[in-house]
């Protein structure tokens, strides 16, 4: 093949891509304004580790364009999450009512799909495959595709009608399917739904007021090592009690976030100085736990064994990152 053949085949592959990557962000800002703006009722299964649990998801927007919306898990103990614009709800069995001031409602639906979808541009890319058929729809799919391997990427079938979400599915670098989401029912309407007219006539719970005495605090512990776009989102302090001891344990809680994926990360003193890694996963979420030297480190994520393990691996006490800075600093000083 002439070089001149090569160097136009090579670009139109470039522009392709391009056109690819441009395709898939429209749809996902697509899907986005349809979460946050049309009426739908909707029914999916959260599939993983052969286990498939059922969900019921209301949405809507009132005539004074509050967003209204219900969440249910339809197996097990009853819980509903209730949203009225800035107030979300939670209403679980055995345990008192409460709200918090939030935009978001807590689901298996990741909250970016409803935000800007650039947020995550830096750490994967977006590709626009090609359609195909889901629940009798005619559906495009996106791939959400990990630019790094600390991380998964995750394949969306949008409908071509509506932009919305259609079934989701979690795969590793090499292809293996973790855990999916597939939507069995979904309805759009120009009215409200009667759940949740009579959700926006309704009375919520008393909004709780969060403790934030130990709310992003000074903290002992710090992770060294995080995948590049992760950032802290909040920490805290807080008892644990502890009886096998019989003593309140003392734990450092951390949470980042790409966007996309949120990491934990629990740190606390132990009485054991030595514990092998132990782990188990439950579907893409893996739950690590170590102790070395006395330092006791969780963390759970939708992320590889590996990521998790490099990041516990990482604890540094505070105290012993900002001598090691400042004899960093003074050699430095010293040599100049």
């Amino acid at each position: 093949m002439k070089f001149s053949a090569l160097l136009l085949l090579l670009l139109s592959v470039n522009v392709s891509a391009i056109a690819d990557t441009e395709s898939a962000k429209l749809w996902l800002e697509q899907l986005s304004k349809s979460l946050r703006q049309l009426n739908f009722t909707t029914s999916f299964v959260v599939v993983k580790n052969n286990h498939a649990e059922p969900y019921h998801w209301l949405h809507g927007i009132a005539e004074d364009s509050q967003e209204l919306e219900i969440f249910s898990r339809l197996n097990g103990p009853r819980r509903d999450i209730l949203r009225q614009g800035a107030i979300v709800s939670y209403i679980e069995p055995e345990q008192e009512p409460y709200s918090i001031i939030s935009n978001d409602v807590n689901s298996p639906i990741p909250t970016i799909f409803r935000g800007d979808i650039s947020a995550i541009e830096d750490s994967y890319r977006f590709i626009s495959v090609g359609r195909s058929r889901v629940l009798g729809r005619v559906a495009q799919l996106v791939r959400i595709v990990a630019k790094d391997k600390y991380r998964y990427s995750y394949w969306l079938w949008l409908d071509q009608q509506t932009g919305l979400l259609l079934k989701m599915a979690i795969f590793t670098r090499q292809g293996l399917l973790l855990e999916q989401i597939q939507f069995t029912h979904l309805e759009v309407s120009e009215q409200l739904s009667e759940n949740l007219v009579q959700l926006q006539s309704s009375e919520l719970p008393g909004v709780i007021k969060l403790n934030n005495q130990q709310q992003n605090k000074s903290l002992s512990w710090q992770v060294d090592w995080l995948p590049q776009g992760f950032s802290v989102i909040k920490s805290n302090q807080h008892q644990l009690n502890n009886y096998h001891q019989g003593d309140d344990k003392a734990v450092e809680f951390m949470l980042f976030s790409d966007g996309l994926v949120e990491i934990s990360v629990y740190v606390s003193l132990s009485h054991e100085k030595f514990r092998a890694p132990e782990y188990a996963s439950d579907g893409a979420t893996i739950i690590f736990n170590q102790i070395i030297q006395g330092i006791e480190v969780g963390v759970v994520g939708a992320i590889p064994l590996a990521t998790a393990k490099k990041i516990a691996e990482s604890i540094v006490a505070v105290t012993k990152m900002k001598v090691s800075n400042n004899t960093q600093r003074g050699i430095k000083g010293a040599e100049r």
